[in-house]
């Protein structure tokens, strides 16, 4: 009789024990851990894995690269804003496109930001923190304050967040990578065995570019504060872009913006000095940020979690510094469209090379998909794990940017193939101007402007003859004219709320935008008597 009764108790235990077991991941397979590390105002082209022209020296980086996969047609989506970092910012921890996010609380410069068929009210509880922890993740961030998913940063279990743009230690990077280094200190400890998903940010290269000492003399630059005299020149500084221009030969939309004329150390100029003292600057910062990964790095070896570890290395977005003559982020060139995106971890390929054709608003569905997790069915990103497991070289033929914080509608570009189209419209100005590159003959855009013998002096770089804007060129009538069509299809299906003059108007209305929502007034107090 006492038989009888254990056995099914056993039983019963057991089935409860071996439930516990796959729900805390001990039984089978390990669950991954995530370290996301993102950087503020980056191109690719900064990179010697993108660019083998650079002399930015990113060791850590490079590693990864050589023991992961590197993906070549990496893109945010763009902004509708001129603080760029807000919409791409957003499009990370949500998984949406960029007419489908919020702004930040108060001000309406996404038109759809009110209606909640387009931007869920609730959408902080579908991001990255909020689905990983509830999928039992320890989640960690630092990164800078401002310009960011605030709703959704609070979510993270442990958060450390401060801009760091200075020159030292306390005031730079290192802040950054000490508190992931405390963190880690504090999980080893503990001996605490859940994952963890840790958003690795910085506030550099972003400026004000303010490098360590030893970093910005091996760059040849200084941290230039004299609007009205030139930094010296330096041998040791970085090349001119190979895309230089003196000026951009057009109003793109946004050129009194204040990563275009206030930004300390370039304010306007884009003369040879100014931009290659700015580009050793830029450069400082970058390699100060590759060694704070590789202290992490080192940190989770010893720990023996890095081989269980997905890491992802990649920037909010591009960035100009002279490249087309430009110095911010606001364009949709291929320098500040594109961002670098790298992905070592457990099923990679080592030394792996694809365009993927992503976009940071799909690193929420790959995350989930990478962790077997539910993508929340907000998410309108797509999961590129088949891309990183080997499976296929892209996720989507078509690729889709705007630019329009500024002058609107501002800047619209499309992408398929070898081909490029952009457009530009600014209504106050009356600028209506088209670009079509073919992007494997003319990688850089070249355009006309750097034909420019002096240019060509100042760069070394002589582009070939059809090397140029084939917008006006008949022969290209016909791809300009599909490209233009894949472009409204793209507007269309991403909810974009502007037409351009060559496009039916579909009805739409222009816009209200809002810096500021105005709070009511409060009822004043009656005067006692």
């Amino acid at each position: 009789m006492l038989l009888q009764i254990t056995i099914p108790c056993f039983r019963k235990y057991l089935a409860i024990a071996f439930a516990y077991l796959i729900c805390h991941g001990l039984a089978g397979e390990k669950r991954p851990n995530f370290l996301f590390i993102i950087v503020d105002d980056q191109s690719p082209l900064d990179l010697k894995i993108y660019n083998p022209r650079s002399i930015l020296d990113t060791p850590n980086v490079d590693r990864l690269a050589k023991q992961g996969m590197v993906l070549d047609g990496a893109h945010h989506m763009g902004a509708w804003v001129g603080g760029v970092c807000t919409p791409s910012r957003h499009m990370v921890m949500s998984g949406r496109t960029v007419w489908h996010v919020p702004d930040k609380p108060g001000r309406v410069m996404n038109p759809h930001v009110t209606n909640p068929k387009k931007v869920p009210p609730d959408l902080a509880q579908h991001t990255i923190p909020a689905v990983f922890n509830r999928a039992g993740y320890d989640t960690m961030r630092t990164c800078k304050n401002g310009n960011s998913y605030d709703a959704a940063n609070k979510l993270f279990t442990v958060r450390h967040d401060g801009t760091r743009r200075g020159g030292t230690d306390e005031t730079g990077s290192h802040w950054h990578g000490e508190q992931v280094m405390n963190y880690l200190q504090e999980r080893e400890a503990s001996k605490d065995k859940d994952p963890f998903l840790i958003y690795y940010g910085f506030s550099h290269p972003h400026d004000v570019r303010d490098g360590k000492p030893g970093l910005l003399k091996k760059y040849g630059a200084v941290n230039h504060i004299d609007q009205n005299t030139l930094p010296l020149a330096n041998p040791k500084q970085p090349p001119l872009p190979v895309n230089w221009l003196p000026k951009h030969p057009f109003d793109h939309g946004h050129t009194t913006v204040r990563d275009e004329v206030g930004v300390k150390g370039v304010w306007n100029k884009r003369d040879e000095r100014t931009i290659r003292n700015e580009m050793g600057r830029e450069f400082a910062c970058s390699e100060n940020i590759d060694i704070q990964i590789g202290r992490v790095l080192k940190k989770l070896e010893t720990m023996g979690e890095l081989d269980n570890t997905y890491v992802v290395y990649t920037a909010d977005h591009g960035m100009a510094i002279g490249r087309h003559g430009l110095q911010g982020k606001q364009n949709v060139y291929e320098h500040t469209w594109r961002i670098p995106f790298i992905v070592k971890g457990p099923g990679i390929e080592a030394g792996s090379r694809v365009p993927g054709n992503v976009y940071l608003l799909d690193v929420l569905a790959t995350l989930c998909d990478l962790a077997k997790i539910d993508t929340p069915a907000t998410s309108e990103g797509i999961s590129f794990k088949p891309v990183l497991m080997g499976d296929k070289k892209q996720v989507r033929d078509v690729l889709f940017g705007v630019y329009c914080g500024g002058g609107r509608p501002g800047s619209r570009c499309v992408k398929k193939g070898d081909w490029k189209l952009t457009k530009y419209e600014v209504t106050k100005t009356g600028v209506k101007h088209t670009q079509l590159f073919n992007l494997k003959e003319n990688p850089h855009e070249f355009m006309k402007e750097h034909h420019d013998p002096k240019v060509v002096a100042m760069t070394g770089v002589k582009p070939t003859k059809n090397q140029v804007n084939l917008a006006k060129e008949p022969k290209y009538a016909d791809k300009l004219k599909e490209m233009e069509g894949l472009l409204l299809a793209e507007m269309r299906r991403l909810d974009d709320p502007y037409r351009l003059w060559n496009q039916p108007d579909d009805g739409l209305e222009v816009p209200a935008l809002k810096d500021r929502i105005k709070k009511p007034k409060k009822p004043r107090k009656p005067k006692n008597k």
